[in-house]
């Protein structure tokens, strides 16, 4: 085929257009003068939108690279942009094959803020006119199995549609015939089939109760109670061969009698029945079982066993199950109103799910969310998680729109590294909040904080921080006011403030004049704001008010003393009311000794999160100052380094056994990676070393100290989960309590802190090409000046026997 000469900039690719929402926008070709557009357009956008657009890990080009894609041909190249006013609201860009010039590969980037308006939609329409009339029959993309919209985009489209094998990245060939109106089916993505396999659990139509018993103090009878008190719509079938009735419910000996296959089993059965108990729910069709019944994983091997080919049968049945050893699932949204659990608390509607891996825990979690006034869209106990885990529930909650803040107790995870990948994608839209029992506090904390999940270290904590990010904006800022009508208190809170990483700032100069002329000369107006014990409703909502409208505050803590003053109604009123009128700021309060204020803070859907000590109110408030800035930080870039030779190290792994590889193999394979081991005389201040290992939460883990006392006695190490973009190598370095002596602020020149930076990134595409690494250490690592690089002594890796292999 003969192509043309390049053409001009194609004017008659200008035109208006409307999404699917009726925004209007305007496309065009993408000019030379759009390349700071271009950079603020990528810059703008989530890491869960780069993942998408690089198939994985997060990326994000260099500025340079991102202004060439403002040049193209607009024949062999071309790229459409969509705008929203004289922003760009998508992108998409296809670039000929030159070895089938009939192929062209086509990519599709749409900014989070316009995602589900049709962008995409309206983009390919466009793309695919202009590529036919430029000799192109077929468009041809990568894209992300969980990647749903853009799947839909290509399998609604009219065009017919061929898809590679499921895996994690799905291959589309979309042929652009515009008569072409056959849309073939394609294998559905990963989180389509996850979220799909868990609607018959927690949107059953219906439910059999196995074990269901007349007693009101068994196990079975409250579960078939709690479906119909709590307002399950479907059809509830008990099953006990012994009885006719179970708490207003006909009942039927066994589920093959039952007169429709149930969506959802719930089994209350004796340890050694309930492997004949999940066959029969197999042979009756149902699609997902909970197994309440206990005696399996936690009286040993033998036990661990069972419930193991317990999960391997019900997958292989079609069926999802949960447990064993769990008190069961609940779904307060309309479409489900499911109760199926055995708890005496039931909670009351909201936005909070959670996943619980312990049952009796779940008994006082229900409990005392209740006591909060804390409501909850959704709550599991997954238990033993043989099957349904905290990976696939965190999927289901992603998309599900009555949630907007997710909990986790968690002791395992189904698949750690899964884990990793969904919470980084989830955290940027809903914030995770988890408590983690019995791991090294450091690692544990550092790896959650890079996944951005909220970690707490109590249950307790928990739910104070769910309180807040369920009923209150997280704040912008970290700059707190603190008003008070005792001094005490209010000390208290600016000692909990600084420990949370929060500061409390003096006020405006206009906020101290405003707060002086409406509460007198004897109010302390600098922040604190002390009211004095003589202060009213009003002098609280004056003084809430003035702050709030302050644009030094991000969020304001409200502290009251009930001895000290009357009429406590009357104060949460005049909090509520200022709470209202600036929904922006972030509100929480300590009625220190009040006996039911927390009843007193809630109006319909607003809510003033209270806490009974004015520390639990700031370290909520610090918890989620530091996910909100984590969440405004643009991601990083999992860079393409130059001098790897990946071919050559996967050679060398092949060669070896498993166990320790000999120290000149073990260079070799570093060299593959751009890193030398050498000799070299100590630089200006300590070594340093670099480790690798696998953590049971979250895979491969990279550390990073400095040799001797610093990392020996301080414990003053990093830790990051690959793969490491250049901001989680770039704070790494930089976190440790050392880092003055790294960077020159103490006792030096410092050290080539960039060429350490690379190191770190260098070994972590090592260990993500090479999951056969089951550790390494590089010590120790000679820190040197600035421009003298590092070098690295000495160098260890351990082979695996069974590599886990990349992600799944």
């Amino acid at each position: 085929m003969t192509t043309p000469p390049s053409p001009a900039y194609p004017d008659d690719l200008e035109r208006p257009g409307l999404v699917r929402t009726g925004r209007s926008t305007f496309l065009r070709p993408v000019r030379p003068e759009d390349a700071d557009r271009l950079v603020a357009f990528v810059g703008s956008l989530s890491r869960a939108t780069l993942a998408y657009r690089s198939l994985g890990p997060v990326v994000r080009a260099r500025d340079d690279v991102i202004r060439r894609g403002a040049h193209v041909d607009y024949l062999n190249e071309l790229a459409l942009v969509a705008l929203a006013g004289d922003e760009i609201a998508g992108l998409v860009r296809y670039v000929r094959d030159p070895e089938e010039p009939e192929h062209a590969e086509v990519t599709f980037t749409i900014r989070d803020d316009h995602q589900s308006e049709g962008f995409g939609r309206l983009l390919l329409e466009h793309i695919a006119a202009a590529a036919r009339a430029r000799g192109i029959r077929v468009l041809e993309a990568d894209v992300l199995a969980d990647n749903t919209r853009m799947i839909n985009v290509f399998l609604g489209s009219g065009y017919r549609v061929e898809a590679g094998p499921p895996g994690q990245i799905i291959h589309f060939e979309i042929a652009i015939d515009p008569q072409t109106l056959a849309v073939a089916r394609a294998e559905r993505r990963e989180h389509t089939a996850v979220r799909r396999s868990l609607r018959p659990l927690l949107e059953p139509r219906s439910v059999a109760v196995i074990g269901a018993n007349r007693d009101p103090l068994t196990i079975g009878h409250e579960l078939v109670a709690n479906l119909l008190r709590g307002g399950f719509e479907g059809s509830v079938f008990p099953v006990n061969p012994r009885a006719e009735q179970i708490a207003g419910a006909r009942a039927y000996p066994r589920v093959g009698a039952l007169p429709e296959a149930p969506d959802l089993a719930l089994v209350a059965v004796r340890a050694e029945a309930v492997p004949e108990v999940v066959r029969e729910c197999a042979d009756a069709g149902v699609k997902a079982v909970v197994v309440v019944s206990t005696g399996f994983g936690e009286r040993g091997a033998e036990g661990r066993a069972t419930e193991l080919e317990l999960a391997r049968f019900a997958r292989a049945s079609g069926m999802r199950l949960v447990g064993p050893n769990c008190m069961g699932v609940v779904n307060t949204t309309p479409a489900a109103r499911l109760a199926a659990t055995f708890s005496p608390a039931l909670p009351t509607p909201g936005r909070v799910a959670m996943s619980s891996q312990s049952g009796p825990l779940g008994l006082a979690v229900l409990d005392f969310a209740r006591r909060l006034r804390l409501g909850f869209s959704g709550f599991v106990s997954v238990g033993h998680a043989v099957d349904v885990s905290t990976n696939d529930l965190l999927q289901w909650w992603e998309e599900d729109p009555a949630t907007s803040v997710i909990l986790l107790h968690v002791e395992t995870f189904g698949n750690p590294r899964r884990f990793a990948r969904v919470a980084r994608r989830i955290a940027p839209r809903k914030p995770i909040v988890a408590v983690h029992p019995g791991l090294a506090d450091s690692a544990v904390s550092s790896l959650f904080a890079q996944s951005g999940v909220i970690r707490t270290r109590s249950l307790q904590e928990l739910f104070d921080v769910a309180l807040l990010l369920a009923h209150q904006p997280p704040p912008p800022g970290d700059r707190v006011a603190v008003i008070t009508n005792a001094g005490g208190p209010a000390a208290l809170t600016v000692g909990a403030c600084a420990a949370s990483g929060l500061r409390v700032p003096a006020l405006g100069d206009r906020t101290q004049r405003q707060l002086r002329s409406a509460l007198g000369p004897h109010c302390e107006v600098a922040n604190p704001v002390d009211l004095t014990p003589k202060a009213t409703a009003a002098h609280y909502r004056q003084a809430l008010d003035a702050v709030l409208a302050d644009d030094g505050v991000d969020a304001a803590i409200v502290l009251f003393m009930p001895p000290l003053a009357d009429k406590p109604d009357e104060v949460a009123s005049a909090i509520l009311d200022a709470a209202a009128a600036r929904p922006d700021k972030t509100v929480v309060a300590s009625f220190l000794g009040g006996a039911g204020v927390a009843d007193l803070l809630h109006r319909g859907d607003l809510v003033v999160p209270t806490y009974t000590f004015p520390e639990a109110a700031a370290a909520s408030l610090g918890h989620a100052a530091a996910y909100q800035a984590w969440r405004g930080t643009p991601a990083g870039v999992v860079p393409d380094l130059p001098d790897v030779d990946t071919e050559r190290a996967r050679s060398l792994v092949a060669a070896c056994d498993p166990g320790p590889v000999p120290a000149a193999v073990a260079a070799e394979l570093l060299a593959a990676y751009g890193i030398a081991v050498r000799d070299a005389r100590p630089g200006p201040g300590p070594d340093g070393f670099l480790t690798v290992g696998a953590d049971p939460v979250f895979g491969p883990v990279v550390s990073f100290g400095l040799t001797g006392d610093y990392a020996d006695l301080m414990a003053d190490v990093a830790h990051r989960v690959t793969p490491l973009s250049d901001r989680d190598a770039r704070e790494m370095v930089r976190s440790l309590r050392a880092a003055p002596l790294l960077d020159g602020r103490v006792g030096g020149p410092g050290v080539d802190l960039a060429a350490l930076e690379e190191t770190v990134l260098r070994i972590s595409a090592m260990v993500e090409d090479l999951p056969e690494i089951e550790a390494l250490e590089l010590r120790p690592v000679r820190l040197l000046r600035p421009g003298d690089g590092v070098a690295v002594a000495r160098a260890t890796i351990r082979l695996a026997a069974n590599p886990t292999g990349g992600l799944s």
